[in-house]
């Protein structure tokens, strides 16, 4: 017999939902009828955005990445180690300023490739807390486990490139390091240029299963207690409807859940500074938390650039990374044992300290 949450999951996990899709549409109905029957208050929270970052921006730079690798190995090479000291540095600089721009500001600014999103916002009396998790779904032809290491792996070597610079400029080394770590920063750059945006993927777990134990959290709480939740479109697309939300609302404390699998350690992870009174609110019981990695994009990353106290709960290790992004991330191969977990967990600290 199906257990609440495995019901919820399997309603919502059974297609992948891209941003403005029928199928998204269908999981936000679904949702919103769950919550209304919890004692919520629905609005429906419309924006525009540009899909371009979304879509493109990763692509672009992992391929402008490749070049000034490409540019920084060809000039060591020629005996320029000036000339190629200053490509890297000023290339990393300009592919860094443009994807930070692209994030906090393209995604809503962009006057191209606009669409229509829709958060669900769903309160019951005065919320101090938000629980957050997103509806959408994408595929990528590289798992999110493997771009994240593309993208750690760049940023050692852009590193280990000016310093094999540096010694051939102040000490005059051999270019041949230099010509190493430009190959090797070409095919790490690969996979980011890779990193395409498809429908593959029906979003089991990434993120149904946060949807899911979002549900069940409010359908355990007692009606009581006052609460919020945000159910975001376009996560997958630049974090669009989270910057959305966070540009016309006051900063706030939240939760995001985002992908919960059935086995694997339960995780807290945080950009920006420290949740400390959130992380309190919590209370014990729970894994210490720790830096978001990068190459990692969570709502959470949206909500904390804009002054809220935000912890993202996970549950997986590196083979649930894997799956995310691509087509084994469906139904097939979540069973949502973990969403009830995580579910008991959080509403058993939400009671307590609402109780206390």
């Amino acid at each position: 017999m199906r257990s609440a949450a495995q019901a919820h999951l399997q309603a919502i996990g059974d297609l992948a939902r891209p941003a403005g899709s029928g199928a998204e549409a269908g999981a936000r109905t679904y949702c919103q009828v769950i919550l209304q029957q919890a004692g919520f208050d629905i609005r429906h929270r419309r924006f525009e955005y540009s899909t371009f970052p979304g879509r493109w921006g990763t692509p672009l730079g992992g391929a402008c990445l490749a070049l000034v690798f490409l540019g920084t190995g060809v000039m060591g090479a020629r005996g320029r180690p000036l000339d190629a000291l200053a490509l890297l540095l000023g290339g990393g600089a300009v592919i860094a300023a443009c994807a930070r721009w692209l994030a906090r500001y393209g995604v809503l600014g962009l006057p191209f490739g606009r669409l229509l999103g829709n958060n669900l916002a769903s309160t019951r009396g005065t919320p101090k807390l938000w629980l957050v998790a997103h509806l959408d779904s994408k595929s990528q032809p590289i798992p999110i486990g493997v771009r994240a290491a593309a993208i750690i792996a760049c940023i050692v070597l852009l590193i280990a490139a000016a310093a094999s610079l540096l010694a051939q400029l102040v000490i005059g080394t051999s270019s041949a390091p230099l010509l190493g770590i430009a190959v090797l920063g070409i095919v790490a750059a690969l996979p980011v240029a890779a990193s395409f945006v498809g429908d593959r993927s029906h979003g089991a777990l990434d993120n149904a299963s946060g949807l899911a134990t979002v549900l069940r959290i409010v359908e355990l709480l007692p009606r009581t207690i006052e609460l919020g939740v945000m159910l975001t479109t376009a996560e997958e697309l630049g974090l669009a409807g989270a910057r959305a939300w966070a540009r016309e609302s006051a900063p706030a404390s939240a939760i995001n859940i985002d992908g919960i699998d059935d086995t694997g350690a339960l995780r807290l992870v945080y950009s920006g500074r420290k949740p400390r009174t959130l992380l309190d609110y919590l209370g014990e019981g729970w894994p210490a938390a720790s830096p978001l990695p990068p190459g990692l994009l969570m709502d959470g990353v949206a909500l904390a650039d804009a002054g809220w106290e935000v912890v993202n709960v996970s549950k997986g290790s590196w083979r649930t990374v894997s799956r995310i992004h691509t087509p084994s991330d469906d139904l097939a191969h979540l069973e949502g044992s973990g969403i009830d977990e995580v579910a008991s967990l959080l509403a058993t600290s939400i009671i307590a300290r609402t109780s206390a």
